[in-house]
């Protein structure tokens, strides 16, 4: 590997530790019925969305709330003895993937054959604060400047 790419995949890992996300593989519906879901919930605050999740008719809906919570329980694992509520989380992303495809066939009249295709897909989210936590190292610098 060149020294560029080495360079730019260590760039992309340590942004990759400063987010807090979720992903659930393989799920087993069309990325279009999993994306009338996430779409819902880009962009609104974690409690709202969780809210919405709960009470909407969908059933993706059941498996985005769960893979929410675990993007929640990421962000506090990070951030130990922060509050949801004083951080105001929301939903920064929500992206829905195409996954493999099972191809079956059925029987259609006259010997003819349909095919069907079994989809699946791969589901990201990425929470973040909208109130930035300021480290200890950045207040002691600002104090030292004053």
């Amino acid at each position: 590997m060149g020294a560029r790419k080495r360079n730019r995949a260590n760039q992309i890992k340590e942004e990759k530790q400063s987010q807090y996300y979720a992903v659930l593989r393989n799920y087993p519906t069309s990325p279009r019925k999993m994306r009338l879901v996430t779409d819902m919930i880009k962009g609104v605050e974690v409690n709202k969305a969780l809210d919405m999740l709960k009470f909407s008719s969908k059933e993706a809906s059941r498996q985005v709330e769960k893979l929410l919570l675990s993007a929640i329980a990421n962000w506090q694992a990070k951030n130990e003895g922060a509050r949801i509520e004083e951080s105001d989380l929301y939903v920064k992303e929500a992206k829905v993937d195409q996954s493999r495809t099972l191809k079956r066939i059925q029987p259609a009249p006259q010997g003819r054959a349909h095919r069907i295709r079994k989809r699946s897909n791969h589901v990201t989210v990425v929470i973040d604060s909208r109130n930035v936590i300021e480290e200890p190292e950045v207040v002691q610098e600002q104090e030292n400047q004053a």
